[in-house]
């Protein structure tokens, strides 16, 4: 199959791109390059069914040409991370809400199969964990604009759904639960990169707040894993699956993880969250995925410990010249 990747040279994008191509697919990844990396893709360049489109998901024009030529998107296209959407709040929205809204168009018009990248975000701060698909989103103020990236979010998958019903749309929605391995930038709050780098150098570990918030973790390679398992599953057409790890943890024993996989000599230091975040930022404590859905499904299961996940890392950052 002939398929683009929207964010193709992201972090989640360059990893899906190799294993298509690997399993003897042709892709077109389009990427701004604005969070994305060419060097992630340096693997694949010289490759014959590997194609480059430097250009926006905003570009309609653009998107629909790609689309016309391809038989599945994988739409990984976004503005990530919290801390990003704080930073740039009105620009994260657009990308997040209207480049979708052009990408689906285009799938729609010319049939193409369609992956939604989602966010275990949808889920706000629901206390009913772990979260499976049907649970409800509790979203905090709308005086935070932390919630923004949750709302497009949610925004995304109605407009899908409303493709389904209007225009037959041929797609499936991950929600990923903190992806994670070689090739994540901490730039935007990701936690593990952040804290592996600075394990490596022997300097403090940051943890925000007192370190109770805890989270599930999943290697990149399991979730790619996991998206094409859908992606090509006809019978999860229209439907929903959360991808995310299963060994829940706590960010301040994850920061002695680290510290203990590494080898490192590194301290942990607490900050509090206005050290670390704009105005507007509000931490969910807890968030685990329940993947049930994604199992019985398709037979999908992570491969990857969490001493593996930072091992895995660890080896990747030694390596960057």
């Amino acid at each position: 199959m002939k398929i683009l990747i929207t964010g193709g040279a992201g972090f989640i994008g360059s990893h899906v791109a190799e294993r298509l191509i690997n399993e003897k697919h042709s892709v077109v990844v389009l990427d701004d390059l604005s969070t994305g990396n060419s060097n992630n893709l340096q693997t694949l360049k010289s490759h014959s069914d590997f194609k480059f489109a430097n250009g926006s998901m905003l570009d309609e024009d653009l998107v629909d040409r790609l689309m016309s030529e391809v038989e599945g998107c994988i739409h990984l296209g976004a503005a990530l991370g919290v801390k990003r959407i704080l930073e740039r709040p009105y620009e994260s929205l657009v990308a997040n809400t209207h480049g979708t809204e052009i990408a689906i168009k285009a799938a729609a018009k010319h049939n193409v199969r369609f992956f939604l990248a989602s966010t275990s975000e949808l889920y706000g701060k629901n206390p009913i964990q772990p979260l499976n698909e049907n649970s409800d989103r509790v979203i905090g103020s709308p005086q935070l604009v932390r919630w923004a990236y949750s709302e497009a979010k949610a925004i995304d998958e109605s407009v899908a759904q409303m493709f389904r019903q209007s225009h037959g749309l041929k797609y499936v929605t991950g929600r990923f639960f903190n992806t994670v391995g070689p090739r994540q930038s901490g730039a935007y709050g990701m936690v593990l990169p952040r804290f592996v780098s600075a394990a490596i150098k022997g300097e403090p570990l940051s943890v925000y707040g007192d370190g109770s918030q805890s989270r599930v973790f999943c290697h990149v390679s399991d979730a790619v894993d996991g998206i094409l398992r859908i992606f090509f599953n006809d019978r999860a057409l229209g439907e929903a699956f959360n991808i995310g790890g299963e060994e829940e943890v706590t960010i301040g024993e994850l920061a002695k993880r680290v510290i203990s996989v590494t080898g490192s000599s590194s301290t942990i230091a607490h900050l509090p969250y206005s050290e670390a975040y704009p105005p507007g930022f509000e931490e969910t404590m807890r968030r685990v995925p329940d993947t049930t859905k994604l199992r019985e499904f398709t037979g999908w299961k992570p491969k990857f410990t969490l001493d593996a996940i930072i091992k895995d890392i660890e080896t990747y950052l030694r390596a960057l010249p």
